[in-house]
């Protein structure tokens, strides 16, 4: 996000969830849900985008690393028409989040979602409107050969005058090893940036969740990434056939923070810390 405070990229709007955690009790899948995703503002960037290109909204949308596929839930409540693919490894995620289907969709909605565990750069699945790899997921690879990799094998599953669209992170204080907080109700959001290394590129961070009760869940999400930068990005898209990479640059709030509103642009903050989505189009 354009944001003047230090606040780290995994920690976007506030939300009040009016609970009481503790490690004892707590899911962390749940919590992860409630501190970081925002799939409502993520599917409305996504219509919004491919409105102004395409004349019309996508139908079809397909959500990489998806792991509990909160973006799939979200965008089958919005239109009848909408169907969603979400592919991740890890089987038990897949199944948490097909339980969370049954409580805030459904049965008709629960219908046009497909989960598959596979791996992104080998899944075959009919081509759609939209890819989505939200969440900095696609940082999982390190060298440009795997990214461009993955690259391609999303562009050969978006159909002709589809788009492709990611989220990134960057800012002078990615590159620190620090801890930052974020306190909700109910318990502590911690985003450790725990290693950085400048010869490679390569981040180890870890999520930690403490609660009023003083007890912790410690390192419930680790990412071994790679920061990838918003130049590199974009040349990637091109190199695997992509059309008109455009970096969504985020607003400023009045408090210094990022306003949630994201515009395309060709120059951004050099700010400690920003949030931004690229697009790019199969032709």
């Amino acid at each position: 996000m354009a944001s003047t405070t230090s606040k780290r990229p995994r920690s976007r709007t506030q939300r009040a969830v009016k609970q009481w955690f503790s490690a004892r009790t707590a899911d962390p899948h749940h919590l992860y849900e409630l501190a970081v995703q925002q799939p409502e503002a993520e599917c409305d960037f996504i219509d919004a985008t491919y409105r102004k290109k395409v004349g019309r909204l996508p139908a079809t949308l397909r959500e990489d690393f998806c792991a509990s596929h909160a973006v799939c839930r979200e965008w089958v409540t919005r239109r009848r028409t909408n169907r969603a693919c979400g592919i991740d490894l890890d089987q038990y995620v897949l199944d948490w989040g097909r339980a969370r289907q049954q409580s805030t969709l459904t049965p008709e909605q629960r219908s046009r979602i497909v989960l598959a565990k596979a791996d992104v750069l080998t899944a075959r699945r009919a081509p759609v409107d939209v890819t989505v790899a939200m969440n900095f997921s696609y940082c999982v690879f390190k060298t440009r050969e795997l990214m461009l990799r993955y690259l391609k094998a999303a562009y050969k599953g978006i159909r002709p005058g589809g788009m492709f669209a990611c989220d990134a992170y960057g800012g002078s204080g990615s590159y620190v090893e620090q801890q930052e907080e974020r306190h909700l109700d109910g318990f502590t959001y911690v985003w450790d940036q725990n290693v950085y290394n400048p010869i490679t590129g390569e981040v180890l961070n870890h999520i930690h969740f403490r609660f009023p009760d003083r007890t912790e869940l410690k390192k419930a999400f680790t990412y071994d990434w790679r920061l990838w930068t918003l130049p590199e990005l974009q040349e990637l898209l091109v190199q695997a056939g992509f059309r008109d990479p455009v970096v969504h640059w985020e607003g400023t709030a009045k408090d210094g923070t990022g306003d949630g509103i994201f515009t395309p642009s060709r120059r951004g903050e050099a700010c400690e810390a920003w949030i931004a989505y690229i697009s790019a189009w199969r032709p």
